[in-house]
């Protein structure tokens, strides 16, 4: 499967607006909300809230990609933010605010610089460690003539 790298991109700005809220009132619901929206992104990238959300209101005004980029890379770092969003459930719910707040600052970091800068902690993880265990690494495909 290959993604429109811009789609990944708008979800870590809305999963950035998210967390950052989340850090700001304390809401156990918005940790919950967005570790459902990692789990379904991490099952299938493309009906993901936020994908579905970009497809049918930011994709149709821009111009097609340049280049797709493969979901695997996507699909790893969502269950890191997972994993990080469990964590600061657990937190909330037992009554360890400082795990909470660390958990989500570290999910919120990560997304702050994909959606600034363009650069998936997650999928750089992901790509370092298919290096390490030396299998192949996924490339971006481009789409046509430049």
């Amino acid at each position: 499967m290959l993604l429109d790298p811009r789609g990944p991109r708008f979800a870590a700005a809305v999963t950035t607006v998210v967390l950052a809220a989340a850090l700001i009132t304390g809401s156990t619901a918005l940790v919950l909300t967005q570790a459902v929206v990692f789990a379904v992104t991490a099952a299938s990238p493309r009906l993901g809230p936020y994908a579905l959300a970009y497809r049918a209101l930011v994709a149709p005004r821009l111009d097609p990609p340049a280049e797709r980029e493969p979901a695997a890379p996507v699909r790893f770092a969502q269950l890191v933010g997972l994993a990080f969003m469990l964590l600061a459930a657990v937190g909330h719910l037992a009554g360890l605010p400082a795990l909470a707040l660390t958990a989500t600052a570290a999910a919120l970091a990560a997304a702050f610089l994909n959606a600034a800068f363009d650069f998936c902690l997650g999928c750089e993880a992901y790509l370092a460690l298919r290096r390490l265990t030396g299998r192949p690494v996924p490339a971006r495909v481009p789409t046509g003539p430049a």
